[in-house]
């Protein structure tokens, strides 16, 4: 009798033992799994937003180059070139800075039409004071519609947020960041600004570059933009914070708990992405049940089973809103958030527009090459949807070569616009397979939001029926839904 209750109390304490054991262990991988997630999540989110800033003060670099080989450019100019910079990327405005001397201030201020001025000690604008050198804003394009008072003109040299970088980005002739600062053309960032210098003249030293500095290409970072680029990769219920020299700009203060970090690097400055992933494992259950004995050791099995099972079941529902040949969104996906699109859009009284796209006579290369080589040519051109929208744009993949795109906040032209270049970028696609001929698509638009009553199954019918009415007019373009017909492009459209 003795021996079997020590018999049975020593496999307890075993089985106990083994339960608290393997309940840490469990516990311990379960945290690395997470921490190695969370990182990765930060990784991804800081990635996204690195390359569209880099991006962006790539554009802002080839605008400097365009400049310099025109020697000056005039208003007209400048603003294609700006309109195309705060158009295709996260710049919320660009600007040209001139470098004006003391002995051509006048006549600049006639050419110009606006005198230099500069903030005066209560904050107001004020004629500029006299100085060797001045450094106006010349031209200025915004992404909204008005541009702040006293923009044109205004002498950043004088501002110490902005001066001394403009004299590092002469100095360096690399793309120099400022601080977080207010911007001129509204609301809180950062500028970027790039030196342009004389065509042909000598840069090889600071003193060249300063003799042969003719202005500086600027460009506005909203920090609400750079943060939504980064934010929209990461899962919902992510907490994510950007902070730049140890102070937090977007996002909740404060610390968070046991995040992972990882670095932004835009132009010469660096940003801190820190992520907080809310669903971390708990230590106290796992070593709780543990505890307790062979029972608990086999409550702790379930326990451990159903979390896994619902571990397994969240990722089993983030693979069903991706479609596994493309990465876009699926039919499922794609539907939800084009409703949200659509509710957001009656709220703040916006438009956007839904683009459906079938690819012409598709049936040919899985007849003629087989489905393998079909499959390789709808990733690719999955690709090229990615590149021809933005990060906001809604991308998914309805079935075998139907695609779909949602453009929130986009007027009835810009979707034109859109339409035209993805039938282009599609048209001058050349498979990574030499023996697939090139590829064509038919494409259909319908605008949201004049109706606040327009249903998601109305949009998608008004999409279909343009669509199809491109692809009955021969394919290669695209059509725009009208209540009365079906709008054929404009002359110099697809």
């Amino acid at each position: 009798m003795r021996l079997r209750f020590w018999i049975g109390l020593v496999a307890a304490l075993v089985v106990g033992a083994g339960a608290v054991v393997g309940s840490i262990l469990t516990y311990k991988h379960d945290e690395r799994e997470f921490h190695a997630r969370q990182q990765e999540e930060a990784r991804r989110a800081a990635r996204q937003a690195e390359s569209v800033g880099a991006l962006s003060v790539g554009e802002l670099a080839a605008a400097g180059a365009f400049i310099k080989a025109d020697g000056h450019v005039s208003r007209h100019e400048f603003a294609v070139v700006g309109r195309a910079l705060v158009n295709e990327n996260v710049l919320h405005a660009a600007a040209f800075i001139d470098v004006v001397h003391r002995d051509e201030r006048a006549s600049y201020e006639r050419e110009q039409g606006f005198p230099i001025v500069e903030r005066g000690p209560e904050g107001k604008l004020v004629k500029a004071g006299r100085r060797p050198v001045y450094y106006p804003l010349t031209y200025t394009v915004s992404n909204e519609q008005g541009i702040s008072e006293g923009a044109a003109g205004f002498d950043v040299g004088a501002n110490p947020a902005r001066g001394p970088y403009l004299s590092r980005a002469a100095e360096n002739g690399r793309p120099t960041a400022t601080g977080v600062i207010p911007l001129l053309l509204g609301g809180t960032g950062i500028n970027v600004y790039k030196a342009v210098y004389r065509d042909g003249a000598p840069t090889a030293t600071v003193a060249q570059r300063r003799r042969a500095l003719i202005g500086f290409a600027a460009g506005s970072f909203l920090l609400r933009d750079l943060a939504a680029t980064a934010i929209t990769t990461l899962p919902n219920d992510v907490t994510a914070q950007l902070d730049v020299a140890n102070r937090t700009v977007v996002g909740p203060r404060g610390e968070l708990e046991d995040p992972a970090q990882a670095r932004i690097q835009i132009a010469d400055r660096t940003w801190l992405l820190v992520v907080h992933d809310p669903s971390r494992p708990d230590a106290g259950i796992p070593i709780l049940f543990g505890a307790a004995g062979l029972a608990m050791a086999a409550v702790l099995g379930s326990l451990v089973w159903v979390w896994s099972r619902e571990e397994r079941m969240r990722r089993l529902q983030r693979e069903a809103d991706e479609d596994s040949l493309s990465g876009l969104r699926t039919r499922r996906r794609f539907e939800q958030e084009v409703r949200a699109a659509m509710a957001r859009s009656r709220r703040d009284g916006s438009t956007g527009a839904l683009l459906m796209l079938d690819l012409d006579r598709f049936k040919t290369v899985n007849d003629s090459h087989g489905h393998p080589a079909g499959d390789k040519l709808l990733k690719e051109i999955a690709g090229v949807l990615r590149r021809r929208t933005r990060a906001g744009d809604v991308l998914g993949r309805l079935g075998g070569d139907e695609f779909a795109i949602a453009l929130p906040g986009c007027r009835p032209d810009e979707a034109g616009v859109v339409a035209e270049a993805i039938v282009t970028a599609i048209r001058e696609h050349r498979p990574g397979d030499p023996e697939i001929a090139s590829i064509t698509a038919s494409v259909g638009v319908a605008i949201f939001g004049v109706d606040p009553l327009m249903s998601y199954a109305t949009l998608v019918s008004e999409a279909d029926t343009a669509m199809y009415a491109a692809k009955d007019a021969g394919g290669d373009s695209f059509r725009l839904f009208h209540p009365e017909a079906i709008q054929t492009p404009a002359p110099g459209g697809s």
